[in-house]
């Protein structure tokens, strides 16, 4: 069996392109070694056996073998160096993507898209189990999926990670030293990870794509340096210095304070991909124009948080635009708005910006964040409010600004139960799980007079993804109403 799961794996590598059919026999020694097994018989494979049935079955052998304990740590780590048995050394995989890149720069990342796929960097069959659907909104059409492709830990693997010696190498998840590293039970294994080195505003940096692909071709662009996230006028220059070299990409960056930021502020970096938000969409409902910068398009868009839009054929303009609004909303305090730059010394102010190119045009949206909490929304004032964390309770960062809800996967769980109870009638109350969704689910429920086993699904669907607007509106510093844009005038009339 394990010759024939081996063999398998070798024409899984061989038929993607990532193992060419020269080492065909290189390849099946690699993967014997791993087994501690000396000896081979070739055998006939008849069918194409998926992916993760191949890796399954050579991963309980391992068990078997008591090369590996048998849970879904040591699993992960050993079946990443399976698969870099079949993959190309780092600059073999660099200079195919600089050799497509000369016809096209979308021709570049469709390779390594594809490679990062197939190399099982990104796990096809753990992403397709991601919960996806959409809601529309006076906003737009929002995007919901619930997180589904990131494994659960058993109680062995937490056991183990929390025993693994500390470590800081790599310093974290984003450092360059994770390309090819083998892993541990508290750091994934990287060994089947390609990194892409490019170049942004003169300094090093690294092009990979998220293992979680949250929207098509998800691709993360890091520091060369373990260095923090900071958003100042150098972050816009990066930015458009990227979408210059890949203009079918848009690129953002997660803000750099606590709270309104994202879940790794320690190492700077940016977001972007071949996808196209809900707020890329939403237009520009009060244009106005700031001293100087007249050959500058600017607006607020009509969007739940407080976003303002530049436009210009001239990125440079852009940036310095976006640098003098930056600083002004930095200092800016507006007490009636329960706008504080600062408190006790303490910064509150900073922008999650979202560069892109459109047509002939270059474009910034700059959305402005606020961290200040309250004994009241101890979390962040503009953070999802407590009656909306049984949906939503972490940090709104890059991806939920731009109209993409990541949920959490305990929802897949909470939606099955909550058919249930709702289509026999059962109070939510009383149960333990679901007591957190009752005042919710009795709130919005007489507003369908049918409820039955065929849109009970869609049903909650649809009102998880309003919840989901509701926490971009808690997440906008001015509100969506006349005293909100009365207010965001306010700060523009500053500019």
């Amino acid at each position: 069996m394990l010759y024939k799961n081996i063999k398998e794996l070798v024409e899984y590598g061989i038929r993607t392109g990532i193992t060419p059919a020269c080492e065909r026999i290189y390849t099946t020694n690699l993967l014997l070694d791993l087994f501690h097994e000396d000896d081979y018989e070739d055998c006939e494979v008849k069918e194409e056996a998926p992916l993760e049935e191949i890796l399954g079955n050579l991963l309980d052998e391992a068990c078997r073998r008591n090369i590996i304990e048998d849970f879904i740590t040591h699993r992960d780590l050993f079946d990443a160096r399976l698969m870099n048995c079949l993959l190309p050394r780092p600059a073999q995989v660099q200079n195919e993507f600089w050799r497509r890149y000369q016809t096209s720069p979308a021709d570049a990342t469709a390779f390594y898209y594809k490679f990062s796929q197939d190399s099982d960097y990104i796990r096809r069959y753990r992403v397709k189990k991601d919960l996806k659907w959409t809601v529309d909104t006076d906003y737009g059409t929002l995007d919901i999926t619930v997180n589904l492709s990131k494994p659960e830990k058993d109680p062995k693997a937490i056991a183990a990670a929390r025993n693994a010696r500390q470590s800081s190498y790599p310093k974290c998840l984003l450092c360059m030293e994770n390309e090819g590293y083998a892993g541990r039970a508290n750091h994934p294994a990287r060994e089947n990870h390609r990194i892409i080195p490019i170049t942004v505003n003169d300094t090093e940096w690294g092009f990979q794509y998220s293992p979680y692909v949250y929207y098509n071709e998800h691709c993360i662009v890091f520091n060369g340096q373990h260095v923090p996230m900071k958003i100042e006028k150098a972050t816009f220059r990066k930015l458009f210095d990227f979408v210059k070299q890949f203009p079918h990409y848009f690129l953002g960056s997660n803000a750099d304070l606590p709270i309104v930021g994202g879940s790794i502020l320690s190492h700077d970096h940016f977001q972007g991909g071949n996808y196209t938000f809900a707020m890329a969409k939403a237009p520009i409902i009060e244009h106005f124009t700031v001293d100087g910068y007249e050959d500058v398009t600017a607006g607020i868009v009509k969007w739940p948080l407080s976003v303002i839009r530049l436009q210009c054929a001239d990125e440079n303009r852009i940036i310095e635009l976006a640098d003098h609004i930056l600083a002004t909303w930095r200092g800016y305090t507006d007490e009636d708005a329960f706008v504080f730059a600062k408190t006790d010394g303490e910064p509150h102010n900073t922008i999650t910006p979202i560069a892109r190119k459109v047509g002939s045009l270059y474009e910034l949206d700059l959305a402005l964040r606020n961290n200040i909490t309250t004994e009241e929304h101890p979390l962040g004032v503009y953070h999802p409010h407590a009656s909306l964390h049984h949906i939503k309770k972490e940090n709104i960062g890059l991806i939920e600004v731009m109209g993409l809800a990541v949920l959490p996967s305990r929802l897949k769980g909470e939606m099955e139960l909550l058919s249930e109870y709702i289509l026999e009638g059962k109070d939510l109350r009383s149960n333990e799980t679901l007591a957190k969704h009752a005042d919710w689910v009795y709130e919005f429920l007489p507003q369908y007079p049918e409820v039955s086993k065929e849109n009970i699904t869609e049903i909650l669907q649809q009102e998880i993804g309003k919840v989901f607007c509701q926490v971009l509106e808690d997440a906008g510093v001015y509100k969506c109403n006349a005293e909100g844009k009365e207010r965001f005038l306010r700060f523009i009339h500053c500019l």
